[in-house]
């Protein structure tokens, strides 16, 4: 199941009441800092939901030159982003669409914002290199549990590229900032959750975004998105 950022605590951890009041402190502290006062800081696993309702859909479309793309808000230790991953990287190269990728890193996550920055920065060196780590953190998601996992994880990441990874990645926090952007970007469209999955158009006769409720039918909505966006017809 995706992980949304509404209600009480992962339905993952456990601890006694009074131990889950006393993380979910710490989680709201370590949130506040990485994500400023506006973060929320609870979570569950929760059941089906609804659709997101968009209050702005501004960055729901194509980059420059595609017809249809999906865009996607996710959390590297988000176990449901994980799953969706290899199904979204499957559908881009199938349908050679672009694949937008955002960061939405929850706040009681513990190391999904370092893996975020970390990202970034494996994208200075190419794009390609940072999705490449991003689908092998999800890959390998059930084995880093701590951020200094995360930190061993990414330099093998590094070393197996012979790249020399700095002692300090995001030493003036331009990166940080970043993540901080998509994460505020996602809340001004009304993300509550991850991953939250769009597939958008440009110049479509039908409806510009139709977000991926079911996974099941992705490919029927690019097909849709595809056939809705030819030109001619």
């Amino acid at each position: 199941m995706f992980d949304t950022i509404r209600l009480a605590h992962s339905a993952s951890v456990r601890h006694s009441p009074a131990g889950l009041i006393r993380s979910g402190l710490l989680l709201a502290l370590a949130a506040a800092l990485f994500l400023g006062p506006t973060a929320a800081a609870h979570a569950q696993f929760a059941p089906p939901r609804p659709g997101t309702q968009v209050h702005d859909p501004a960055a729901l479309h194509p980059p420059a030159g595609a017809r249809v793309a999906i865009v996607e808000f996710e959390d590297m230790e988000c176990p449901d982003c994980a799953n969706a991953n290899p199904i979204l990287k499957q559908a881009a190269v199938t349908y050679k669409i672009p694949w937008v990728r955002h960061d939405f890193p929850l706040p009681f996550h513990n190391w999904s914002f370092n893996a975020a920055v970390n990202a970034r920065w494996f994208d200075l060196r190419s794009k390609a290199l940072g999705d490449e780590y991003r689908d092998e953190v999800f890959e390998n998601q059930r084995s880093i549990t701590s951020p200094e996992i995360l930190s061993q994880f990414t330099q093998r990441f590094a070393d197996s590229h012979k790249i020399a990874l700095p002692f300090a990645v995001d030493p003036q926090g331009k990166l940080s900032s970043a993540v901080k952007a998509d994460y505020a970007l996602g809340q001004r469209i009304g993300i509550e959750h991850t991953p939250t999955i769009w597939v958008v158009t440009a110049n479509s006769k039908g409806a510009p975004f139709v977000e991926v409720l079911d996974r099941s039918k992705l490919y029927q909505l690019i097909d849709q998105a595809l056939a809705d966006t030819t030109p001619g017809k």
